[in-house]
């Protein structure tokens, strides 16, 4: 006869409601592990995706992904003549925010460099890549756009021509795909009224300067757009992107760029550390800190109520002392109930997860040495909930059993 089944479910109430809650603690616990994970592939995913293999950015910065970064965008043709690349792309990344149907649409855009790059590349789950050099977008499907929608951005009006998924930026935004150029006129747009005032302002500064007042031709230049004036460079991108021939090493490459006055070169795994170092590694102290404490918390409830079934039984261990039965058999019956409670509750926690992880707003990674290694602490603190269950019963005195 196994006496913890039979403890269990005498009071069997009371351990359903206790494995319940010792079940959603550790859904949370084991939601916070995922979390992280989930974060670290959103952090790296486009990283990962892209496969360039050098990140040429701003001098002083570290990147596109970790702050701004402003290039000019003839350094495109520069990284090209370098012996060792086999191409290099435009990269243009920002994060946008407007209104749809009433909410907000919070996106990160990323220009692909047309016609070289029709992100085809991209994980689509509908529709196609891009097919003409404006006016069309691919959105992640965490974006709620639908196949064919008419999306306003800027002055122009997109349509989403695909669908693609797994794609999203470190905070957990999906990710809309447009040409460079779409993708730049969308992060450098701004207000009629604010063009006419700059004009008319280069207007009036031109007006002041003796070259202006000799020759008029200049002032209707200073007041029409600025890409027709050539003092005025056009837009800046974030940062140019280069993939290595075949048998090439980028640390070959990369002293040769070094040398630049204006840029830093990264590596593919510079980036990714960079992007840890400076995206991940506060989250994931903070989240480490409070698994600990639910895990502290989880442990202290399983030994309350383990020292409480075992206060209820007290005469009934004593009856048990009084009759011979040795004490690993107590011990055994009190150590066998904590373990059933950490299985069940640790089965509930994996089994609710599975249900309500989907609906998170940031994606859960459940990855399989997570879930060991928190089947592993849920074994340690069951033993250790049941010393303090252990250490009252075997205080029990077997004459406690005659005093009714």
């Amino acid at each position: 006869m196994n006496l913890a089944r039979k403890d269990v479910w005498h009071n069997r109430g009371r351990f359903a409601l206790t494995t319940l809650g010792l079940g959603t603690l550790l859904m949370i616990v084991m939601s916070m592990g995922g979390l992280l994970r989930g974060m670290t592939e959103d952090a790296t995913v486009l990283l990962d995706t892209i496969g360039a293999d050098l990140w040429i950015v701003q001098r002083g910065t570290h990147g596109p992904f970790a702050e701004v970064s402003r290039v000019p965008r003839n350094l495109l043709d520069r990284v090209a003549g370098v012996p060792g690349v086999e191409f290099a792309r435009e990269f243009v990344y920002h994060t946008i925010q407007r209104k749809r149907e009433g909410g907000p649409l919070r996106a990160a855009v990323l220009g692909l460099s047309w016609p070289a790059d029709r992100g085809a590349w991209l994980p689509l789950i509908a529709g196609r890549a891009l097919a003409q050099n404006h006016f069309e977008l691919i959105a992640d499907e965490k974006l709620r756009l639908r196949l064919g929608e008419q999306l306003p951005l800027g002055q122009d009006t997109y349509t989403v021509v695909g669908i693609t998924t797994g794609m999203t930026d470190n905070a957990g935004n999906g990710m809309a795909f447009l040409t460079v150029r779409d993708a730049v006129a969308i992060q450098f747009d701004v207000p009629g009224e604010a063009v006419r005032l700059e004009r008319e302002a280069r207007r009036a500064r031109a007006a002041q300067d003796n070259l202006g007042k000799t020759q008029p031709l200049l002032l209707e230049r200073a007041a029409g757009p600025g890409s027709r004036l050539p003092a005025l460079p056009p837009s800046q991108i974030s940062a140019v992107m280069a993939r290595m021939a075949p048998g090439a090493d980028p640390a070959a490459v990369m002293p040769t760029i070094a040398g630049w006055a204006d840029v830093s070169a990264y590596t593919r795994e510079d980036q990714r550390q960079l992007l840890l170092r400076s995206v991940i590694e506060r989250a994931s102290r903070q989240l480490g800190l409070f698994r600990l404490l639910l895990t502290i918390v989880s442990g202290i409830i399983m030994a309350l109520i383990l020292y409480t079934l075992t206060l209820d039984k007290l005469h009934d261990i004593a009856l048990l002392k009084l009759i011979g039965a040795p004490n690993r058999v107590i011990l055994g019956m009190i150590l066998q109930q904590a373990l059933i409670l950490g299985a069940l509750g640790y089965g509930i926690a994996y089994l609710l997860g599975q249900q309500l992880f989907p609906f998170f707003p940031r994606r859960i990674v459940l990855a399989g040495e997570d879930l060991l290694m928190l089947a592993v602490v849920v074994v340690g603190i069951s033993v250790c909930a049941s010393v303090l269950g252990i250490w009252k019963a075997l205080r029990v005195q077997p004459n406690v059993a005659l005093l009714g």
